[in-house]
């Protein structure tokens, strides 16, 4: 990686920290998402629930889930954060994908924590539990001064992740042609 040498370390340590790989909870394990998780990946976009309330995503989702990795392991290869796999500790299936990502919202630059669960994994906990992870990471590690949660404003059941972590609602904004809530928590 070729780094910027006005980087003091502060800021070299952070940017190599966006990602929790190796991170553990209670039943889940973080780690980097390959291209070789597609297959596992897929059915999250099969399943018309999981993008019914964002527009200008692929309609076909073979390529809405190809487009998801290579956008995951783009940001990898950027320094800018991304989503890891959650793979179910007992079992070993992925879960689904969560992580700190560098966002930039209404011209400002932003930490997000994002979440995305395959439908057979929703309303057992996971996503608090996962999301928890990546807050107390953030903020142990000095990542950021808050964080946030980019999600769509008729998304509920994300809205009450965000909540559950601790978040509240911050301002409403668009972002890429969506309309969304920005659900911010502070240390």
């Amino acid at each position: 990686m070729e780094t910027n040498p006005a980087m003091d370390s502060h800021q070299l340590y952070t940017m190599n920290n966006y990602l929790l790989s190796g991170q553990e909870t209670e039943r889940l394990e973080f780690r980097m998402l390959k291209a070789t998780d597609f297959g596992d990946w897929l059915p999250f976009h099969q399943d018309k629930r999981t993008s019914e309330f964002w527009s200008g995503l692929p309609q076909d989702p073979e390529a809405a889930c190809q487009q998801d990795i290579d956008r995951t392991l783009s940001r990898y290869a950027n320094s800018l954060g991304g989503k890891l796999a959650l793979i179910l500790k007992n079992t070993q299936e992925l879960v689904g994908l969560c992580g700190l990502l560098v966002q930039e919202v209404d011209s400002v630059q932003e930490l997000e924590i994002a979440y995305s669960l395959l439908p057979k994994f929703w309303k057992k906990g996971y996503a608090t539990e996962a999301t928890n992870t990546c807050k107390n990471h953030a903020f142990e590690h000095g990542l950021s001064e808050s964080l946030i949660s980019i999600i769509h404003i008729d998304n509920i059941p994300s809205q009450k992740v965000a909540q559950n972590m601790g978040m509240r609602l911050d301002r409403g904004t668009t972002y890429f042609d969506n309309q969304v809530h920005i659900f911010r928590v502070w240390p």
